[in-house]
């Protein structure tokens, strides 16, 4: 991999400068480039949206953003007399959310995450950066967009709806903390620091996913591990095992390898990725979002970019986080105490008494299995891949009145992907297509997580139009001798990641820059956490699982057994999720001058004094919310909140009750970001929400 060093935001710039010449060259003539179809009509068009050679994500790019550009002017062109609701803030949310432009754009950016071939991965990512700039330049920090719709907002001739008026103010607001009320030399200043943080993001990603460190191990030192997974490993020409950095892999090994020395070489190599490079580029982009937020007038990045989400600033966050540490260390302290009490005998403490970071998942999952009856590699062998989706999808038909048809998915990027057309029970209309990449491989993201190319909308005469997502995840691939098994955690994830992309399918508003998951950060996981808590139900556990030989559901035995898992480790994991919070939080809280190392340490010897911090742990580097979310990962505890609330609601009505979920979908995902999530929780408990069914699902 090449070295990426300090002054890589400049360089990749300067590449994008070189790009953008090429893609206003005027030998493109769009009218001879294949461009997706809109509304989504049919499986080809699905696949339409996808590029297929470096060139055409080019020529697409280029055509995109020069129809982009026209439409912009337009809006911008108008008299002021002459503005109205449609078209000057629909035009530009029809920009922004549902042409060529940001469809083109998620496409690229997931060839980025997915393809096999790297010349297509290397064009999605250069290409990227100049759509981003054009996207900065036109739509995001374009003051002559700005001054069109204060225009618009200072004539209030129309009678609006209520998401009319809040997209409004919503956009508004965006548009000065985009610092369009500066002066032009400050707002230039404001974009050319908004281009940089892009690009340097893209490349911070990239190289978490490029980044396939492995460690190589005899076969001693797999002791431990099942055979048949020892099977499936790769081997040095010296007759050494390889054990790469993928997550299917690394959970396994460092929940089960007995040899003390794997698990610290396989943690330090997973802990690693991305670094040195991403350590130089995560403190320039400290730096540079320091100076932004210092040019729009907030005392720090963190200050900007809390101030449009439900939290509204770090202060509150603070102390959402300190007031729920103090509770969950005791509960924390007593599960440490226990582990400690049962220390496998290959387990050593420091002097101190804590335990090393490679071994807390060993020594948790040895517990599990010695004291509670719980052996994840047994529970596996009931969730094989294909009859986990057949359940979850019957789950959600039910539940969200839909009915899935999987179909045959050719000539897509790899031969992994499957495909999935969602209906509505009720009158059969076309929802969307939903894609699913469950399977890993080299330079493929990582980690889990779904993404909307087309978003779902409803037009002017209310009928839907098709939403396009795709959900990404790493689980393990079928062998000659077993199906894909999933683990318990594979299952929740894969519920997880499938909540988006129900949020996304049933989230259908008017205007599409409000659409499915466009709703505020710190809201986002609501939904997903909340259907996570299915898992512990036992008839949901029930249709779920098949064991991969018999066929026999989960035995009524092991689902009382896994129950008692819900508390098992509540205070580690609420310790570890403020840890992380916090950690992001101060690393753009004020200042341009981070340490993210030293920070690192700060906070893992002050909120998680069980575990030694290992100064050879550079988790950040490969921390790949840092880019996006930033200073908004508390948002997953802070939704969990909400997400415990409704799920205590439905379970009380009925998991499987198509009218809750009716009422669900109506009150909560269905409205997208079209309204205040405060208010939205308050439509369907009756109630402002509360913390109570939270702290008690945590055993606090």
């Amino acid at each position: 991999m090449s070295k990426v060093y300090i002054y890589t935001g400049l360089v990749v710039l300067a590449m994008a400068s070189t790009l953008l010449l090429l893609y206003y060259a005027p030998t493109i003539a769009c009218k001879e480039v294949t461009m997706i179809k809109l509304p989504i009509q049919s499986i080809d068009d699905v696949r339409l949206l996808f590029p297929t050679s470096p060139k055409e994500i080019q020529h697409r790019a280029h055509c995109a953003m020069e129809r982009a550009r026209e439409a912009i002017n337009d809006i911008i062109a108008l008299d002021d007399a002459e503005r109205n609701f449609n078209n000057t803030a629909l035009a530009f949310d029809r920009i922004a959310a549902l042409s060529e432009l940001p469809v083109t754009m998620s496409a690229i950016e997931i060839i980025e995450y997915v393809h096999p071939d790297q010349a297509m991965r290397e064009a999605a990512h250069k290409t990227q950066i100049a759509m981003r700039e054009f996207i900065v330049d036109m739509i995001s920090n374009n003051h002559d967009v700005y001054q069109s719709f204060k225009a618009y907002t200072l004539q209030k001739k129309e009678q609006l709806r209520p998401d009319q008026k809040y997209f409004l103010q919503e956009t508004m607001a965006d548009f000065k903390r985009a610092g369009l009320d500066l002066t032009p030399d400050k707002l230039e200043q404001v974009k050319t620091l908004h281009k940089a943080l892009a690009a340097l993001g893209m490349q911070f990603e990239t190289n978490i996913a490029t980044d396939n460190k492995t460690i190589t191990v005899t076969r001693e030192a797999l002791a431990g591990l099942d055979e048949d997974f020892i099977k499936t490993l790769s081997r040095t020409e010296t007759g050494e095992y390889i054990l790469g950095t993928d997550y299917p892999t690394y959970f396994y090994v460092i929940e089960n390898a007995d040899d003390a020395q794997t698990r610290k070489n396989f943690f330090i190599a997973m802990n690693n990725r991305g670094y040195p490079d991403n350590e130089h580029i995560l403190k320039n982009i400290i730096a540079k979002r320091d100076e932004l937020a210092q040019l729009i007038g907030f005392s720090s990045y963190a200050h900007l970019d809390l101030d449009s989400e439900m939290a509204k600033n770090p202060e509150v966050v603070e102390k959402f986080l300190k007031t729920l540490y103090a509770k969950a260390s005791k509960k924390a302290d007593q599960e440490y105490a226990l582990f400690k009490q049962h220390l496998p005998k290959l387990v050593q403490l420091t002097a101190e008494g804590k335990l090393y970071p490679w071994d807390v998942a060993y020594v948790k999952n040895l517990y599990k299995k010695q004291h509670l009856a719980v052996d994840e590699k047994r529970i596996s062998e009931y969730f094989p891949m294909e009859h986990t989706i057949k359940g979850l999808l019957a789950i959600y038909e039910k539940f969200f009145q839909l009915r899935f048809e999987q179909i045959p998915a050719t000539n897509f990027w790899h031969q992994d992907v499957q495909l999935i057309a969602a209906r509505s029970a009720l009158d059969d209309t076309l929802l969307g297509y939903l894609l699913l990449d469950l399977y890993p491989r080299p330079n493929k993201y990582n980690h889990a997580c779904h993404a909307t190319l087309v978003p779902a909308i409803v037009d002017e005469h209310g009928k839907p139009l098709p939403e396009v997502s795709l959900v990404i995840a790493n689980f393990p691939k079928s062998t000659a001798d077993k199906p894909s098994l999933l683990k318990r955690d594979d299952v929740r994830t894969f519920f997880h990641e499938f909540g988006h992309a129900m949020h996304g399918l049933l989230g259908r508003t008017r205007l599409a820059s409000q659409s499915g998951t466009s709703v505020k950060r710190d809201f986002v996981e609501m939904p997903s956490q909340m259907l996570e808590e299915w898992l512990w139900d036992k008839e949901i556990l029930k249709m779920v699982s098949s064991h991969y030989k018999t066929g026999e559901q989960l035995p009524d035995d092991l689902i009382e057994n896994i129950k008692k898992l819900k508390h098992f480790d509540s205070g580690d994991w609420t310790q570890r999720q403020i840890y992380l919070a916090s950690f992001a939080l101060a690393l753009f809280g004020p200042g341009a001058d981070k340490n993210p190392h030293a920070l690192q340490e700060h906070y893992c010897q002050t909120l998680r004094p069980h575990v030694l911090f290992w100064p050879e742990d550079h988790m950040y580097t490969s921390f790949g919310h840092l880019t996006g979310y930033a200073s908004r990962y508390y948002g997953y505890l802070w939704s969990k909140v909400f997400a415990l609330d409704l799920f205590g609601y439905i379970k009380e009505h009925g998991l499987l009750d198509p009218e809750v979920g009716h009422r669900y979908v109506q009150e909560v995902i269905g409205r997208g970001g079209s309204r205040d999530p405060n208010a939205l929780l308050k439509d369907f408990l009756g109630r402002g929400p509360n913390d109570q069914a939270f702290l008690a699902d945590l055993g606090l």
